[in-house]
């Protein structure tokens, strides 16, 4: 017999949570039961433990037949929960009208060696890094539910066959049901050998199921999010931290707060905040307001996106740069050409603005310190706790709680739940709400990065593209959030060139003779963060308002144009046609509509997006409609990505329009939702999606891709329209509006 020893100490936690390989646990010590565990769907705050009998670790089959799915990557609105059920569902062959699910805690997943796999739901991950081992989670439950059937009836497992949770002796036409079996299943052995359905035989996955996250709740406001979330003694928090990036606190005075209603205690957090705990949040937030602060603001008080953008706009001709994809002689073709254009873009910082701003609640003891978390990444904030808590990991847990949006805020970046621990420990015992305000909010984010591009083109006597060069220079995010990454390439960060790849899961969809792409790094005390579609939503708008420039130049339609460079990308080119197709490109405009198009492959899948708007008075534009083509490899439930497809044209929409987060004096100058806005219900156009299936190995996103497309085809729309080349967003600095 081998003993294996688990290091769960806090340093080994933290160090190794952060490369969690994923994979089916097979061979793991399935006998282990926690004490406690989130609440399951409905977002009670009791903690429960793990439903059984466990059919392996991913599922749970009740003696009514009732199937509990284990679920690890969160929920926010986009479908994950039900996707991945479905998955699941599919191999196991089981009723799907009898299908639930329960959140598995991060605490749990560690005592069980990462059993679960990566808790991470960001990067369009939910699905497509999960899809292979939660489906062979499925698969081996049903295999070892049919082994339990055989070995009752004393006949050869491979007579029988399971179909809606019942199982079939095949010879004599025996049967049973699911859960008349799951005991003596859940004591079997998990297969090593398991083997997949051929897509081609999937009867569940591709079909627009209902939902199983309780939409009902949401829709009458019945949903508990963590904001709402309500525990005996339960005490709220509010925080203001130094407005500079980078400040500390430098000391305060709560003399007139402690007098206030309701406050129990003002307390210092780390080196840069101050937090009131009082009964209520409305008691803690005016107590707030009557503390006196004062910062030490230090040189960061200096910038300002005035500076900012100078530093940027050195770094576009600066010699210092990281090249990433390049081919050919792209200086020799320049200085040959006939022709050369140029244009510079503008992309500014974004914040997340989760409409439930950022919340946590801690509890901790001197034996124990436990967290119910809003979190994309229950793994993230386990990691977290544990780091502030003081307390080995064995002794801290965390419980997801629904989240009201994401969108990367919640992923990586754990503040939230360091400052509701460190609020915690000074008052032991005592569960902590922290909630922070919506300008704590706007004003303490991580930031989508601030950048700028150079585009410049070679063209030929016969007005061919020879060469292209594309001259990023602003923020990296990997630099700031994971500089072992960035160290590991030398310096350069990879995740700047989104879109713009040679090979793999982001790969530039365009053939050049001579190619040069490069990334002057110019980093901010801003702190950057992945914003829903991160750098693939300016890259989309600097090489797809290009390529219409570039076409406008060579006298060809823009359709055609790409058509010519993408010979090499028969996918890419697939769903440039699908939405040319869609939105009618080879036909005439109605009188007054103008039409364009953009296409991106992003986070592993292919996408492209054509538009019709008209525009009146040169500024106000009306989008009529926008025809989008997805390729994600394979669909798991098409409703649920139409869905997704609209949302992300919201959030992109949104981008492109209205919303920028500017500096004065080393401080975010936006505090709300009257300055950084976000379009309306009757701005937004018919989204009309299309459904690509390419197949192959790789399993493509839906959530992030699509997001990058409609900004640039709306770009190159009002182009038509009214003549001019808007490079710099949001629009509403143009004096451009959505109406």
């Amino acid at each position: 017999m081998t003993t294996t020893t688990t290091n769960t100490s806090r340093r080994h936690f933290i160090v190794g949570s952060t490369a969690i390989a994923t994979g089916l646990a097979i061979g793991f010590d399935f006998s282990f039961m926690s004490a406690a565990n989130a609440a399951v769907g409905s977002g009670t705050t009791s903690s429960l433990p793990l439903a059984t009998p466990e059919i392996g670790v991913w599922v749970v089959v009740k003696p009514n037949d009732d199937v509990v799915v284990r679920i690890v990557r969160s929920e926010m609105g986009q479908g994950t929960i039900t996707g991945l059920a479905q998955m699941v569902a599919e191999e196991l062959q089981c009723d799907w009208k009898k299908v639930s699910y329960e959140y598995p805690s991060p605490g749990e997943s560690l005592k069980r060696k990462q059993a679960w796999g990566s808790y991470s739901t960001g990067g369009s991950r939910g699905i497509r890094t999960s899809e292979q081992y939660v489906r062979k989670g499925g698969a081996a439950a049903r295999m070892m539910l049919i082994e339990a059937a055989a070995t009752q009836w004393g006949v050869p497992a491979s007579e029988c066959v399971a179909l809606n949770s019942v199982i079939t002796h095949t010879p004599s036409g025996r049967k049973t049901t699911f859960g008349k079996v799951s005991v003596a299943a859940s004591q079997l052995e998990v297969p090593k050998e398991i083997t997949l359905k051929d897509p081609k035989d999937w009867t569940l996955i591709g079909k627009p199921v209902n939902r199983i996250d309780g939409v009902a709740d949401k829709v009458t406001g019945k949903q508990i999010y963590a904001i709402d979330l309500k525990m005996p003694g339960m005490l709220v928090a509010n925080i203001r931290e130094c407005p500079v990036f980078g400040g500390k606190l430098k000391s305060y005075d709560a003399t007139k707060a402690l007098s206030m209603k309701g406050v129990k205690k003002v307390v210092q957090v780390g080196d840069s905040a101050v937090a009131v705990v009082a009964e209520t949040f409305w008691q803690a937030k005016t107590a707030m307001d009557q503390v006196s602060l004062v910062w030490d603001e230090g040189t960061n008080a200096n910038v300002s996106s005035a500076s900012i953008k100078k530093m940027l706009e050195a770094g576009l001709s600066a010699d210092d740069a990281f090249v990433h994809n390049a081919n050919g002689d792209v200086k020799a073709a320049m200085s040959s050409a006939s022709k050369t254009i140029e244009a510079t873009y503008s992309y500014p910082f974004l914040n997340h603005a989760t409409l439930e701003p950022q919340t946590a609640t801690a509890k901790w003891t001197a034996d124990s310190c436990e967290a119910w978390v809003p979190t994309q990444d229950g793994e993230a904030s386990l990691a977290a706790v544990i780091a502030a808590s003081g307390l080995p990991a064995e002794q801290c847990n965390v419980y997801k709680v629904n989240l009201g949006g994401g969108f990367g805020r919640r992923g990586a970046f754990q503040d939230y739940t360091t400052q509701a621990v460190n609020i915690a420990k000074q008052m032991p015992g005592t569960p902590i709400k922290l909630i922070w305000t919506r300008e704590e909010d706007m004003t303490q984010g991580r930031y989508h990065p601030v950048m700028m591009c150079k585009m410049s083109a070679a063209l030929d006597e016969h007005k061919n593209v020879t060469a292209l060069n594309i001259r990023l220079s602003g923020q990296s995010i990997l630099a700031s959030v994971r500089p072992a990454v960035v160290a590991a390439n030398k310096g350069k960060d990879p995740l700047v060139f989104q879109g713009y790849e040679p090979l793999g899961e982001h790969a530039f969809g365009y053939s050049f003779d001579n190619l040069n792409i490069d990334h002057a790094m110019r980093n901010t005390h801003v702190p950057p963060g992945f914003w829903r579609g991160v750098n693939a939503n300016q890259n989309a708008i600097f090489i797809e308002t290009f390529m219409d420039e570039l076409a406008e130049a060579a006298g060809i339609d823009a359709v055609e144009f790409r058509r010519k460079h993408m010979k090499n990308y028969p996918r890419n080119l697939a769903v440039l046609n699908a939405a040319a197709e869609g939105i009618g490109w080879t036909k005439p405009a109605p009188a007054g509509v103008y039409r364009g198009i953009a296409q991106m492959k992003a986070f592993g899948s292919y996408v492209a997006a054509a538009c019709e708007l008209s525009v009146t008075n040169g500024t106000d534009v009306k989008i009529h409609r926008i025809v989008a083509a997805t390729d994600p490899s394979y669909v798991v439930n098409p409703a649920q990505i139409k869905r997704q497809v609209a949302g992300s044209f919201v959030y992109g929409l949104s981008a492109l329009f209205e919303e920028e987060i500017t500096i004065e004096k080393g401080a975010v100058v936006q505090k709300n939702f009257d300055t950084f806005n976000s379009i309306r219900l009757y701005q937004m156009p018919k989204v009309e999606a299309i459904l690509i299936e390419g197949g192959g190995s790789e399993w493509g996103g839906v959530g992030e891709p699509t997001i990058c497309v409609a900004a640039p085809a709306v770009l190159n729309a009002i182009y038509r329209a009214t003549g001019k080349r808007l490079r710099t967003v949001p629009l509403k600095n143009s004096g451009i509006k959505l109406v």
